[in-house]
């Protein structure tokens, strides 16, 4: 197993001199936020983050609702923090679903 083949957060303490340095592999997240998303610049631009955030899988934009799903090895509020800083509009998260890798593999046997 590589490092380069999960996202994972790097967690540095530093106590009594000594530098302790763990990983903690995230589970997989679905969200979905809402963003007033007014003209299609500003879902290309959304498409645009979401693209250059490395930790997100996979994304669905929905103009209409004005409605964005994210799924991917995320942190929700990290995600809304991102988008809320470059968009500069007002996020809202409606929805955050966890997904534990061995349920899944459960519900496919």
């Amino acid at each position: 197993m590589h490092l380069t083949e999960y996202s994972l957060y790097l967690f540095i303490f530093v106590q009594c001199d000594k530098l302790i340095i763990t990983y903690v592999k995230l589970q997989i997240c679905c969200m979905v936020i809402r963003v007033n998303l007014d003209c299609s610049g500003c879902c290309r631009k959304m498409r645009r983050i979401l693209l250059n955030m490395k930790e997100v899988e996979s994304h669905a934009i929905d103009k209409q609702q004005c409605k964005v799903m994210v799924c991917g090895r995320i942190r929700p509020s990290d995600v809304a923090i991102k988008v809320r800083k470059k968009m500069n509009r007002r996020v809202e998260i409606l929805e955050i679903q966890e997904l534990n890798e061995g349920n899944e593999q459960e519900d496919q046997q």
